[in-house]
């Protein structure tokens, strides 16, 4: 009876795992500061008895806008959110705006299956932080799931993007450390004088090769004559 029990919560526990670890995500997970990349917003359903209908994602502040990516049998509604101050860009209109949120629906996740939803956007500055995207999944049964935790081991973490140190600045690093490191010695005045006699030798013994050869000559030449 006891070996039964056991048996039994072992396949309890392994049916539960596969939808512990379905969360909605965006892929790739990370970034570096101030690029421009496509992300894929990646909603699976976690329900036997369900289809997912709507999705809703919200943006950090420090996103001002993004593109999208059509998904067949999907509506895409987009809200904006007006800006505390407008971002002033030389030769163009103020930007008074952001995007503050953008929700699919009208389509439909069946059970074991998932939707991926392409988002392009520029990671705002700032190495080292986490961009949180609080996120919505609605089923057909009215059940909501609310991934918005801001703590990744959490039951329904919310979606997040890392943000990584521009690939300028990690290049940057080596050249300043061999900038820093110590010069190697002067010559010394010792060396210096080698050196000049080293050449005088080398000229001396030069010109007596040369005055070798010339006098072999002329004394081919008398013998001949």
């Amino acid at each position: 009876m006891q070996a039964r029990s056991v048996l039994c919560s072992l396949v309890g526990a392994l049916a539960l795992t596969p939808a512990a670890g379905a969360h909605v995500t965006l892929n790739p997970p990370e970034w570096e500061a101030g690029g421009f990349a496509r992300f894929a917003v990646r909603v699976p359903n976690e329900r036997d008895n369900a289809n997912t209908t709507r999705v809703t994602v919200q943006f950090p502040e420090s996103v001002i806008s993004a593109s999208f990516m059509p998904v067949p049998g999907w509506t895409r509604t987009v809200r904006m959110a007006r800006l505390a101050e407008p971002i002033e860009e030389e030769g163009e209109e103020p930007i008074t705006e952001r995007i503050a949120s953008v929700t699919w629906s009208g389509g439909s996740i069946r059970p074991g299956e998932f939707v991926e939803f392409g988002v392009s956007f520029q990671v705002p500055e700032g190495a080292g932080e986490e961009l949180l995207f609080p996120s919505l999944q609605r089923y057909s049964s009215g059940e909501v799931v609310r991934w918005i935790a801001p703590d990744p081991e959490a039951d329904t973490p919310a979606p997040r993007i890392a943000v990584l140190p521009p690939e300028e600045e990690e290049a940057a690093e080596p050249a300043a450390a061999e900038a820093q490191a110590p010069a190697a010695p002067a010559a010394t005045e010792d060396d210096q004088a080698r050196s000049r006699a080293n050449l005088a030798l080398g000229l001396g013994i030069a010109g007596l090769v040369a005055g070798l050869v010339a006098l072999g000559l002329a004394l081919v030449r008398r013998r001949t004559a």
